[in-house]
């Protein structure tokens, strides 16, 4: 904001100005949905459509100069200059087109004039004031980039560090309405930790959203932590948010890993599960762990899998797993890391039904790639601490009864459709839905679609 303001003085020194119009990412995401175009390949926080008099080429010469000299100050990061009406007719629509983009949204819209001053301590105590008083309220929140059908992003109310042990400490969140219907979003990996867009998977209005970090990840302490770290420590830590949050049941929201968790935790404690909605299943079943870490995935990436298999020496292919738990356990921080970085990128690789290359360098970042690869190994080489292979098949009578939603991508290869499929026929009452066009990941388009569709139904 301060750099917004520092733009507009700028402008009204050098600039014959005749218009300084300035808007939110927010609040052009409802814009473009309403068919504008983007005008840029990035996003930024703020954009400003500025209409000025520049009757000759000198006057064009200090806009210019004007322009490059906010960039070189690192006020603008962008910028377009119009060449045509037609082009400055369709950079006026970005802000023109809030209003009647937000109309369907029934918005309370309100003129309100502040000295110019003013400005930046007056958003400031606005957006303060409502996110206190009405936290279930869009100021101009965009939908989310990944899918159309996601909600806005929102901030949480509440957050706090939840003592489970001696030995770990859990982050939490509460976000959405506090009086709302409650939802605790599992994440996967095990290690992976949570993210800020687990948040748009619900409607903010009608729920009350937990997000939590599992034990060694994400915010949790300690970081990429094995020892008391198993999948009945998390179904007991779950147990221990619920009732330190005040809640008497909850629907439980879990994809990949997620879905693992979340089924352990419902055949654990059926009594205080409202619904359940899974998606890209897992059951950590040994069959499922060869095919995406020995052998079967391979066919379908090999390019991928070279890199995977290179951190490897040959000797140690028949069992890679096993080779893996050894590195990444290794007393060596090199030898740690480097393998982490090769299992978390394999992963990122085939999580999309197209190579997502920011999603694999993101992975392998080093803090995300340690307590990832470290802790679902951990888990893996140990079978998911279940008494047998197929426990949760095995134990899915217990929740029968429980509404259950689970959605499946049909190209998913990290969790093939099969998971499901099996999952399905042991629990027919459970509404299985096969997204056609997608892979892995939570966030492609058709699979948010049918999980926002899944909780908006269960929203009451």
């Amino acid at each position: 904001m301060d750099a917004l303001m520092k733009v507009f003085a700028e402008a009204r020194h050098r600039l014959a100005l005749e218009a300084f119009e300035f808007f939110t990412e927010r609040a052009l995401h409802h814009v473009l949905a309403h068919g504008a175009q983007r005008p840029f390949a990035e996003d930024h926080p703020f954009y400003v459509v500025t209409e000025f008099d520049a009757g000759d080429e000198k006057e064009e010469a200090e806009a210019l100069d004007f322009f490059e000299f906010c960039l070189g100050e690192g006020w603008v990061t962008d910028g377009v200059i119009a060449s045509s009406e037609a082009q400055a007719a369709s950079l006026w629509r970005l802000r023109e087109g809030i209003t009647e983009s937000l109309a369907p949204h029934k918005p309370y819209k309100n003129d309100v004039s502040v000295r110019i001053s003013a400005v930046p301590a007056f958003m400031e105590e606005m957006h303060a004031l409502l996110s206190a008083e009405y936290p279930a309220f869009d100021v101009e929140r965009p939908m989310a980039q990944d899918s159309p059908d996601l909600y806005p992003p929102i901030e949480p109310y509440n957050s706090g560090m939840l003592k489970v042990s001696p030995l770990h400490t859990l982050y939490f969140e509460e976000s959405g309405n506090p009086k709302g219907k409650p939802v605790v979003f599992l994440h996967g990996g095990p290690g992976a930790g949570t993210s800020p867009r687990g948040r748009c998977f619900f409607d903010p209005a009608k729920y009350r959203i937990v997000l939590f970090d599992q034990r060694g990840c994400g915010k949790s302490t300690p970081h990429a932590e094995l020892a008391d770290n198993t999948t009945w420590d998390l179904v007991a830590d779950i147990e221990r948010l619920r009732e330190h949050l005040g809640i008497e049941r909850w629907q439980v929201f879990g994809g990949s890993w997620g879905s693992t968790l979340a089924l352990s935790y419902a055949e654990t404690h059926p009594e205080r599960v409202t619904e359940l909605v899974l998606r890209g299943i897992f059951m950590l079943r040994r069959s499922e762990l060869e095919w995406f870490y020995q052998s079967g995935c391979d066919a379908l990436f090999p390019d991928a899998w070279e890199h995977y298999l290179a951190a490897i020496p040959s000797a140690e292919h028949g069992d890679l797993i096993s080779a893996y738990h050894r590195r990444l356990t290794s007393d060596d921080p090199a030898v740690r890391l480097a393998a982490a970085r090769a299992w978390s990128v394999w992963e990122a690789a085939t999580s999309h039904l197209y190579q997502d290359e920011s999603h694999m360098a993101s992975n392998g970042e080093d803090e995300f790639a340690l307590a990832f690869a470290r802790i679902e190994c951990h888990y893996f080489v140990n079978a998911g601490f279940f008494e047998v292979d197929g426990q949760l098949l095995r134990d899915v009578h217990k929740i029968r009864h429980i509404p259950t939603v689970i959605v499946q991508g049909r190209y998913d290869v990290v969790c093939p459709a099969r998971s499901a499929w099996d999952l399905h026929r042991a629990f027919p009452e459970a509404d299985l839905r096969i997204v056609p066009d997608a892979g892995h990941s939570a966030f492609e388009p058709g699979i948010a679609k049918e999980l926002v569709k899944a909780t908006d139904r269960f929203a009451g």
